[in-house]
């Protein structure tokens, strides 16, 4: 008989913890009350400036002699060039690929900021005021 009682001790120790845990996952009844709302404070009517939309698309065209030699597109961040097919070409198709413009450096800007600077630094500097 000893045994059958330690055995339910220990059978029911397990389902009294897991009633537990079911218990403590119900969730609680709403209350009817309606839940409480922030005031939010009204800020005076700032102006709103609308800046002008710049075109996305810009195309212009070069001619020589009334006919179209170059086509410049700039759309978005990309910029490329269309231009006629070279008429002694063998291999001339009236179609040519356009050609992109890609990563362009200023080499000179870099000694051109450097005059500038020598330049800013020889200036003499003003006489100071007699008393």
């Amino acid at each position: 008989m000893m045994r059958t009682s330690t055995f339910w001790q220990f059978l029911a120790l397990p389902l009294l913890a897991v009633s537990a845990i079911a218990g403590a996952q119900t969730p609680a009844k709403p209350s009817d009350a309606p839940p409480k709302l922030e005031q939010i404070e009204e800020v005076g009517d700032a102006p709103i400036t609308v800046a002008p939309v710049a075109p996305r698309q810009q195309i212009t065209e070069k001619r020589e002699a009334g006919v179209v030699s170059e086509v410049k597109v700039s759309t978005g961040g990309s910029t490329y060039y269309m231009r006629p097919g070279t008429p002694g070409d063998p291999t001339n198709s009236q179609l040519r690929g356009p050609q992109w413009k890609v990563l362009e450096f200023d080499l000179g800007k870099k000694k051109q900021k450097q005059r500038d600077d020598d330049a800013a630094d020889t200036t003499p500097e003003p006489p100071q005021p007699t008393k």
